[in-house]
């Protein structure tokens, strides 16, 4: 790229101030329409339903339950029913239908603490097998739900006998190629990273990037695990080859300092998962494309395989915020349009230009 012309613009086309703390934002799929979550100063929650029209956004819907929300999915929804899977402060996993939202399709105590972090798998043609959902709480335990088998978790991934009870801040399907293989990436506050794998119930991997894991994601959710970003407290990012791992190295990453400030978040872009974006604790967006290596494995002095880092370069990179950008999370179906909220009490719709090109 040699002119900055020529390099993607994120543009803030639309903004909007909202009444509440808002704690998550997500396109609802193949419509023009988003989701946002969080809770009012009275300490009740919020979902406010918003659609993109002619440059502006119009609120649809607004539903107030009893608990702030802290987190929400539709990946373990059909694109038939979109239903918005959330998780509040009251440790409570509930199902929506947006349609009429006056209970929840399904509702279980899931945790003893709030709810951090929720993602699905299995849902929007997404994933293979089951349609399953993913928690992890402040009471330190990660657990995964099959709406379709009521009240208990199909597995519950537990702090290990005297080990310290961790902050569980972000969990992360990935692995979901086949009805059989299917594994989470959970990441704490004390810089532990644990790949769980869910056909054999283990930590498959685990390491420690030194500070709280912010948000861990794989570049796709429904491929052999490919690639993993985690980002920390202290504005870095890693990324993980995961498909070469080591017995005792375990998989190659590269780090690059992104931020001034708390990573938040980390999201690929769905149309092509070497481009993601990260948001950052000063209202920053940073863009970025990851760069594989000639050969992503080599043979150590025991000639056994290992896996070999890539770099990540920034593309370009945008202050939006005097606040920090808590969610992010591209449009599905068209490529470039992506919606952040921040603890400035606004939500914003994005456009990324150019990305065709890089």
């Amino acid at each position: 790229m040699s002119t900055p012309l020529e390099k993607p613009q994120i543009i803030s086309h639309i903004q909007k101030g909202l009444n509440y703390t808002v704690f998550d934002s997500k396109w609802i799929p193949c419509s023009a329409k988003f989701v946002c979550m969080g809770n009012f100063a009275r300490g009740t929650g919020v979902i406010q339903i918003y659609e993109v029209q002619h440059g502006e956004v119009q609120l649809i819907k607004e539903i107030e339950k009893a608990k702030p929300f802290k987190c929400g999915t539709f990946g373990a929804t059909s694109l038939q029913q979109r239903h918005l899977a959330t998780g509040d402060f009251g440790g409570n996993l509930n199902i929506w239908n947006l349609e009429a939202p006056e209970i929840p399709v399904y509702s279980v105590k899931a945790h003893t603490e709030i709810v951090n972090t929720i993602d699905g798998v299995g849902g929007l043609g997404i994933g293979d097998g089951a349609p399953e959902i993913v928690t992890g709480s402040r009471d330190g335990t990660v657990k995964v739900w099959d709406p379709r088998q009521r009240d208990t978790p199909v597995a519950n991934m537990e702090p290990i006998e005297g080990e310290a009870k961790r902050d569980c801040w972000t969990v992360a399907f990935g692995n979901a190629c086949n009805d059989q293989d299917r594994c989470i990436c959970a990441g704490y506050d004390n810089g532990d990273i644990k790949l769980f794998d869910l056909r054999n119930m283990s930590v498959r991997w685990e390491t420690n990037i030194k500070n709280g894991v912010c948000c861990v994601e794989f570049d796709r959710k429904d491929i052999n695990m490919n690639k993993l970003v985690a980002t920390s407290l202290e504005g870095k990012f890693h990324v993980f080859d995961m498909r070469t791992q080591h017995p005792t190295k375990g998989f190659a990453s590269v780090s690059e300092k992104a931020h001034k400030s708390t990573v938040w978040q980390a999201r690929h872009l769905p149309q092509n998962r070497d481009i993601f974006m990260t948001a950052g604790g000063a209202g920053s967006l940073h863009l970025w494309k990851y760069e594989y290596p000639a050969q992503r494995s080599k043979k150590d002095a025991d000639e056994i395989e290992m896996g070999v880092a890539g770099s990540a370069s920034l593309l370009q990179n945008v202050t939006l915020s005097t606040q920090p950008i808590a969610s992010l999370d591209w449009s599905p179906d068209k490529q470039g349009l992506c919606v952040c909220s921040a603890f400035d009490q606004t939500v914003r719709v994005l456009i990324v230009t150019k990305l065709n090109r890089v």
